[in-house]
């Protein structure tokens, strides 16, 4: 779709982020009555050069998911881009249903059902085994960049800290850690249990009740830091050093080179968040959090489970050793968790455990609201801030933390 700034009218703003601005927008040469928004990510190319090439890796990345042979359902769509002397802008399908991390904030005692976490789980790794496949690797993977579509199923978003990779894994050496330096501070986490009607993609799930407040934590990231390692013999893997803190997997911290393996690492502490509220790993500082990353046990509550068994193979430090290494999605698929699960009907799902409505604005960040001219909105930005600035609100204990790790 060929799309004009002019034409484009901004409803309100999504989101914020390192990179841009995501708008909700429509056409008004198209779509003049706003019937079928979808969201605009726009950089200011003067602001940030890195930013710039990030977005237009992204866009390339969007263009080969929207072309492929084979569209994956749980992967979004490039619907449009354009680019001016000041901005660069690329459009995919609006997602009302806001991210998994703003819906596991609606649930009671804010974590989720072994059930839920199934349905979301098997999306996910559908979704990233199709990136694979076509040799991408994610990278980025957390709650706040799984958004949840108008159907109720799950798509993956943002792909600028993605890298395309030799599709082969490359085989690696035993990945050495201290065992006697192990940290394994008891945290206090409780396990709770909800239950939610799915369907018949897998053997009966019972019912749940519904949720409490929401809210929305605030999304961290790792910049961009080569390590400049030399490059491995075999195979091919990536020494870029990025992701977000509480998620970043031990080769990554250790600067040994990293590969398909990372985003399996990702899915284990993303599925430990989903299960117990909180990240394995996060310590009291980032340097804490690192040290817990590579020589910390996780730490599971009650009697072992299918589900922490499954949590515990994709946390092994060693990636060699870790599920998914050897065979990739196949591996994780056969795991006696999704035993059950009919992975060819996951897309007929027409009851998902959450399914959002079509005004259901709580679910997205609301900077604003009302008609936002997007022009002007960069303009003001680059104005330089007042003398007289209010005083900064001190930041969420929930938040993740926006880091750089040059100096680390």
């Amino acid at each position: 779709m060929e799309m004009e700034l002019e034409n484009l009218r901004a409803l309100k703003i999504l989101g914020k982020g390192a990179m841009g601005t995501v708008f909700l927008v429509h056409d008004r040469a198209r779509d003049p009555a706003a019937r079928n928004p979808f969201a605009l990510k726009v950089v200011d190319k003067a602001s940030n050069h890195d930013a710039d090439r990030r977005a237009r890796w992204e866009i390339q990345v969007l263009a080969k998911l929207s072309h492929h042979q084979h569209r994956n359902t749980f992967l979004p769509s490039l619907l449009g881009s354009l680019e001016t002397p000041d901005f660069l802008a690329w459009a995919v399908p609006y997602c009302p249903g806001g991210d998994l991390n703003v819906l596991r904030y609606r649930q009671n005692d804010r974590v989720f059902s072994h059930s839920v976490i199934k349905f979301y789980l098997a999306e996910i790794v559908c979704a990233l085994d199709h990136l694979h496949q076509m040799g991408i690797v994610y990278r980025d993977l957390k709650p706040e960049n799984i958004l949840v579509q108008m159907s109720g199923h799950v798509t993956l978003t943002d792909f600028d800290l993605s890298r395309k990779l030799n599709t082969n894994p490359v085989k690696k050496k035993p990945f050495m850690h201290n065992q006697n330096d192990d940290n394994t501070t008891t945290t206090n986490v409780k396990k709770h249990r909800h239950r939610r009607v799915l369907t018949r993609w897998v053997m009966a799930l019972p019912d749940s009740s519904t949720t409490k407040g929401l809210r929305k934590a605030k999304s961290a990231r790792v910049s961009p830091v080569s390590r400049r390692r030399p490059s491995f013999e075999a195979g091919e893997r990536c020494n870029s050093f990025v992701g977000t803190e509480e998620y970043v997997a031990p080769e990554v911290v250790k600067g040994d080179g990293h590969e398909f393996a990372v985003d399996w690492w990702a899915l284990g502490v993303l599925t430990y968040e989903m299960l117990y509220g909180t990240t394995p790993f996060k310590g009291c500082n980032r340097k804490d959090t690192f040290r817990n990353v590579l020589l910390k046990k996780p730490e599971f509550v009650g009697i072992k489970t299918d589900l922490t068994d499954l949590i515990r193979r994709l946390l092994e430090k060693d990636p060699t050793k870790r599920l998914g290494y050897q065979r990739g999605a196949i591996e994780i698929k056969e795991h006696v968790f999704f035993k059950g699960v009919r992975w060819d009907l996951l897309t007929g799902v027409l009851r998902p455990p959450f399914i959002p409505s079509r005004d259901d604005g709580d679910l997205t960040l609301k900077v604003t609201t009302g008609d936002v001219d997007i022009k002007e909105y960069f303009q003001n930005l680059r104005k330089p801030p007042s003398l007289s600035l209010p005083p900064s609100p001190l930041p969420s204990p929930d938040c993740r933390r926006n880091v750089s790790f040059a100096e680390y």
